[in-house]
């Protein structure tokens, strides 16, 4: 059985940093290689998107693989965030991800089947951050410990230093 209550409060937070930014006046210029609003939503709703397909895959007697290259890719990002209507879209289809994927909790999957190997690719900033194989159930927890923590504070230094959450 999973508990996804970190990964809630993980989705919970981050979309609680999109209203703040949503709400702000102002918004800090992203430092030079780094993402504004729109491509870190547009970035996390493509990586959520991935680890839906691989848990569902698992969950359907599949095997699969977890690669986030393609959440990765500019052209990608930018038209995942013009296709969800910007930015206000963006949070919704995240919000709805985020329900999607914490559902696959308690037990809608076996441990078994969250005891799955998957093999697991992932770069950032052009750097490989593992190739190794890992649990289906180590997806969500990479999701809720590191991968969304990031991007929330990515969004919130985009907010003035007055208006920090």
């Amino acid at each position: 059985m999973l508990d996804t209550t970190a990964l809630r409060d993980a989705y919970d937070a981050l979309l609680e940093a999109a209203a703040a930014v949503a709400d702000s006046a102002h918004l800090r210029t992203p430092p030079p290689g780094e993402w504004n609003a729109d491509r870190i939503l547009a970035h996390v709703c493509l990586v959520t998107a991935g680890t839906i397909a691989a848990v569902a895959a698992v969950a359907a007697g599949e095997h699969t693989t977890y690669d986030n290259r393609h959440a990765l890719d500019g052209w990608t990002i930018d038209r995942v965030a013009e296709q969800a209507g910007g930015f206000s879209g963006l949070r919704e289809r995240l919000h709805r991800q985020a329900e999607i994927l914490c559902g696959f909790g308690g037990p809608a999957l076996s441990d078994p089947e969250l005891d799955s190997p998957v093999p697991l690719f992932a770069l950032s900033a052009g750097a490989l951050l593992t190739d190794t194989v890992v649990p289906l159930r180590g997806l969500f927890e990479g999701l809720a410990d590191i991968e969304i923590p990031t991007h929330t504070r990515q969004l919130l230094a985009l907010l003035p230093e007055e208006a920090t959450v």
